[in-house]
């Protein structure tokens, strides 16, 4: 009985264990199959950060010149705010290593003012680098600059590795500066001195024109790295090492020559009036800045003065003060308002008396540009000092800001004095600003406009815009003596134009029955070497055909005249001809403006013909030719008379 009681139980135990095994063995492979998944899916999380390593791009700021980084290719991250003109850009598409890097960006167009990554590469230095404006960012022209480079947008290249930190040529690192300690060889920047193939293998040249060395392979250089915190001064040279920046031959600031198409002598004169306020005058201040910044000031290109108009006018500064924008813009911000009345007309009395003149740095091949600014309207009159100006060769633009509205002009001492003051009233000269808020809107259109010189139409007086061709009787009746009076009188009038080749230009024909061309406007392009060639005309003796030598001096002298000149023909004669004027002074006149001079036996009614119409004011005579030189005043205001009464529209 126990028996048989004991084999089901047997049994049962067996059937029991089996199952535990079975049990045992699904958990150990469940857990197996566990691990397996785990170790595939951390495999792939490995592989994924090995295909995707993570980018460092380091952060540089605002003020960070290429030249500083010694890298040759490198991403950075730039912060916002880069596009303010303290931060300077030299150059176009291709930008000069002194310039600021993020600066650079904004001004291609890879960056806005709020920062982001750009990519950085360096190329050969340039011969020159052209200034412009772009993106708000004035940049400035530089002769030449020993390195380059350019910017584009913080993508990075396949295959190509950028450095996470960057390295700089000088001992201040960006970490140093900062106060933070870093080692010294990652810091500093050494230049061999010597380009011998024996340099020692464990130093590494970045390139053979100015190599970056880091820490020699097989030297065991310790760095009281403590010491060198507090004392960044302190370099560790090798011999024949020289640090790199001493060995540059240009100059640390690279100053501007300015930009060669603009040109101009600049006069801004400005409202200090008591009307304008403190708040108003500040507006004018920062668009003054604004101005020399987009100017790019130099000895090159533009000059820039400042007259400050109230009751009386004063000089801020002028021509020759400030050679570049950046020492304007400091003078700038120290003015203050003078106060008083609006008096516009005395204050451009006192720039055509006063600023363009040598002592004041006026160049006098460039043309003279007067900018005048009025907060409402003038308190004097500005017609008659504005005709002055302008017969000096002065261009007058006005920016007139909140001009009196229809119940204020009452108030107006001079009514449409704008269009009485400016250059020419076609608009060009002319800008109407509603509100002060508003000025900073006619910066563009102002910079185009005076950089024009095409148009700057008032460059051009009576006393620079001439070709003079002076036509002289060499017959018998003259004698040796008189000729050389003659002649004097011939000097006397040409001292009183500019002469150059792109000035007035002066020429001259002598006659008796025949006729020789004496010099042409071409041969002598200064004051000297005129004067010295009038008095080395040599006297000819012989008839007097004045008709033959008119036709002789259109031909001959006035063919060549420039186009763009006013063409002035004076005739010297002290006798009637011997042949008919009449026809060869018809002639003339469509092609001259003809003055007949006559002396002693002169025949006045021949001079009226000859003289350009009306006669009255283009024909003398005088008795003998010791007063030859009394008509000289005469003739030189009748000939600036003629030239001023020319349409201003």
């Amino acid at each position: 009985m126990m028996m048989f009681l004991f084999l089901p139980l047997q049994g049962a135990i067996r059937i029991f264990m089996g199952i535990v095994v079975l049990t045992m063995k699904a958990s150990v492979i469940e857990m197996f199959l566990i691990f397996l998944v785990t170790g595939i899916h951390s495999n792939k999380e490995i592989t994924k950060k090995i295909k995707r390593p993570k980018i460092t791009v380091p952060q540089i700021n605002c003020d960070v010149k290429a030249g500083k980084i010694i890298n040759p290719e490198f991403m950075a991250k730039c912060p916002a705010g880069c596009q303010d003109p303290k931060y300077h850009v030299y150059g176009t598409d291709v930008y000069a290593s002194y310039s600021s890097v993020c600066g650079a960006a904004v001004h291609s167009g890879v960056l806005d003012n709020s920062g982001g990554k750009i990519l950085v590469r360096k190329v050969a230095g340039q011969p020159g680098y052209k200034g412009s404006y772009s993106n708000g960012v004035q940049s400035l022209s530089l002769p030449r600059w020993r390195e380059s480079f350019i910017v584009s947008e913080g993508k990075p290249k396949k295959g190509v590795t950028y450095p996470s930190a960057l390295t700089y040529s000088s001992s201040k690192s960006p970490a140093a500066k900062a106060g933070k300690c870093s080692h010294l060889w990652s810091a500093t920047t050494y230049t061999s001195s010597q380009n011998s193939s024996s340099a020692n293998p464990g130093i590494q040249r970045q390139d053979s024109s100015g190599a970056a060395f880091q820490r020699p392979a097989a030297m065991d250089v310790s760095l009281d790295t403590s010491y060198a915190c507090k004392s960044p001064k302190v370099l560790l040279l090798f011999p024949g090492f020289v640090p790199k920046e001493e060995l540059s031959t240009q100059p640390l600031e690279p100053v501007s020559q300015g930009d060669p198409s603009c040109r101009v002598d600049l006069s801004f004169v400005i409202d200090g009036s008591s009307s304008i306020g403190k708040r108003r005058f500040r507006i004018q201040k920062q668009f003054l800045v604004d101005i020399a910044q987009a100017l790019d000031i130099g000895p090159a290109g533009p000059l820039m003065g400042v007259v400050q108009y109230g009751d009386n006018p004063a000089t801020q500064f002028n021509l020759k003060t400030h050679m570049n924008s950046r020492d304007v813009k400091a003078a700038i911000e120290k003015m203050t308002p003078r106060g008083g009345l609006s008096n516009v007309g005395r204050a451009l009395s006192f720039v055509t008396k006063n600023f363009f003149s040598k002592a004041s740095g006026n160049r006098g091949g460039a043309p003279n540009v007067a900018v005048v600014m009025v907060d409402g309207w003038p308190t004097d009159k500005v017609e008659e000092a504005s005709r002055l100006a302008r017969e000096s060769g002065i261009n007058i633009f006005f920016i007139t800001i909140e001009s009196a509205i229809e119940k204020e002009k009452q108030y107006v001492t001079e009514p449409n004095f704008a269009n009485k003051a400016v250059c020419r009233t076609n608009g060009f000269y002319s800008l109407n600003v509603q509100s002060w808020f508003s000025l900073h809107k006619t910066l563009q259109p102002l910079v185009k406009r005076v950089c024009d010189s095409n148009r700057l139409a008032c460059s051009k007086t009576c006393f620079n815009s001439a070709d003079i061709g002076f036509v002289i009787d060499g017959s018998s009746s003259v004698g040796t003596s008189n000729f050389r009076t003659l002649l004097q009188f011939v000097a006397n009038v040409s001292k009183e134009f500019e002469i150059s080749d792109t000035d007035t230009r002066i020429g001259a024909v002598q006659y008796t029955y025949e006729q020789r061309l004496e010099f042409g406007f071409d041969q002598y392009s200064s004051k000297p070497d005129i004067l010295n060639a009038i008095k080395r005309v040599g006297y000819w003796s012989g008839g007097t055909s004045t008709g033959a030598a008119i036709n002789y001096a259109l031909e001959q002298l006035f063919k060549k005249s420039k186009p763009n000149k006013r063409k002035l023909m004076v005739l010297i004669t002290d006798g009637r001809s011997y042949d008919d004027v009449r026809i060869p002074a018809m002639a003339a006149h469509q092609k001259v403006i003809t003055y007949a001079i006559g002396v002693a036996w002169a025949a006045q009614d021949e001079l009226e013909v000859i003289a350009t119409h009306p006669a009255r004011d283009h024909s003398f005579f005088v008795d003998e030719f010791d007063n030859l030189y009394k008509s000289v005043p005469r003739i030189i205001q009748n000939i600036c008379t003629e030239f001023n009464s020319q349409p201003r529209n």
